[in-house]
């Protein structure tokens, strides 16, 4: 006889694992936010993107948990958004950051959103464990997109990324124009 096969994640004991990872890729505001930060951190070489890619990982995960555990309020859109901007002003800009910078707003973009997830899948009754799928997605998109733009050696390559900061900028702006309204 042979084994059962389940077309659902969810009986194959991934469910909450899976939902974490494709939470990242559904949510706007998050998935923009994380490629930013590694757009920012390539652009300060692989030191700062190494350093931003452990500060965000660990920092996401660990609010996520904090947000879960103490009920947080589960949106914290204008100061997100704020950073949001200030990320794509940043990597528009192109200007060398400090170290402790990059990892700065690597930390309070994991603390901010991590909160939020953790509060998001404690209000809906969801398993925590879906933090390690937003967790390990956070690394790997992180990952990707610092590792990019390290690599990039080309001129117009860095000014196309440049560019791309300030339509993240623009977007962050939309965004909050969309807060504002209500």
């Amino acid at each position: 006889m042979s084994p059962p096969l389940f077309a659902h994640l969810v009986t194959s004991g991934l469910g909450p694992i899976y939902d974490g990872i494709a939470h990242v890729f559904v949510t706007f505001e998050d998935l923009i936010p994380i490629v930013a930060i590694g757009f920012l951190a390539g652009q300060n070489g692989p030191r700062a993107a190494r350093t931003a890619l452990l500060v965000i990982t660990v920092t996401w995960f660990a609010f996520g948990a904090v947000g879960w555990w103490a009920a947080v309020p589960a949106s914290l859109p204008f100061p997100g958004i704020g950073l949001f901007v200030l990320l794509g002003v940043l990597i528009a800009l192109g200007w060398p950051l400090p170290l402790p910078a990059i990892a700065g707003l690597a930390a309070i973009l994991g603390a901010l959103h991590g909160m939020v997830n953790g509060a998001d899948i404690a209000r809906d009754a969801r398993d925590p464990v879906a933090l390690v799928g937003i967790a390990a997605t956070v690394f790997v998109l992180m990952t990707l997109s610092s590792a990019h733009v390290v690599g990039l050696t080309a001129p117009w390559s860095r000014v196309a990324v440049r560019v791309a900061g300030s339509w993240i900028a623009a977007i962050g702006m939309l965004m909050l124009g969309w807060a504002l309204r209500g």
